[in-house]
């Protein structure tokens, strides 16, 4: 089963769902990480060529210790997907699906603050509706919680990550936070959300939801038995 993860930005697969993406490789799953931004194809208003350079090298070595089958990058601008026209984030969306033709599909949660989650999640929707040929093999779409963007959100003005999908990662949660730590450029202090022992506490939290020593959570987007 090929299982493709929408990261908008390498490390938002780990941090999201790091244990997961463990776990499905290791129960026979073909796990392909697509990195969506990058430095675009204009000189980048904030940061260098180099900036992409260190993480996309950290990001191998991450998904390495993940088991995950591929990454592959794409460059939409990084931070300004706001202002990019949404026919061009549709569309890199939309060749993954063609290219990969997942049974799972993984995305940030909609409605995370960081506006290029926001963009993604709904381009990822707009590519997968459930009657286009290229979603024909989809059985599950779900959105994963990233703990340094997800629930900031104001309150009553978007809804809140309220999560129907858990999965126990007792097993992998240890690959989780050394796949983290190869992101050194990302990884911030212990009281930081981007830190291993905020990743460690979340993952307790939600595997006390389901009676388990370490979980991830996710919201269901669709589920489709053909």
């Amino acid at each position: 089963m090929t299982v493709l993860v929408i990261a908008p930005h390498a490390d938002d697969e780990v941090l999201g769902m790091g244990g997961t993406i463990a776990r499905l490789a290791d129960t026979g799953n073909q796990v392909v990480v697509a990195v969506l931004t990058g430095h675009g194809d204009e000189p980048h208003p904030l940061w260098p060529p180099a900036t992409w350079e260190t993480i996309r090298a950290e990001c191998g070595r991450a998904a390495q210790v993940l088991s995950v089958s591929e990454v592959t990058f794409r460059e939409l601008p990084a931070a300004m997907l706001d202002h990019h026209p949404g026919w061009r984030t549709n569309a890199a969306v939309e060749s993954l699906l063609d290219e990969y033709r997942p049974v799972q599909l993984f995305l940030p949660f909609p409605f995370d603050l960081h506006l290029d989650h926001r963009v993604l999640s709904y381009s990822a929707t707009v590519a997968a509706r459930p009657y286009l040929e290229r979603a024909q093999r989809l059985r599950r779409v779900a959105a994963y919680e990233t703990l340094s963007e997800t629930h900031l959100a104001p309150p009553y003005l978007a809804p809140g990550f309220q999560p129907n999908l858990f999965v126990d990662i007792s097993e992998t949660l240890e690959r989780k936070l050394t796949a983290m730590s190869m992101y050194e450029s990302q990884l911030q202090p212990d009281g930081l959300p981007r830190s291993l022992a905020s990743l460690r506490a979340l993952a307790t939290l939600r595997g006390a939801h389901i009676g388990c020593q370490a979980a991830e959570a996710f919201v269901i987007m669709g589920e489709y038995e053909r």
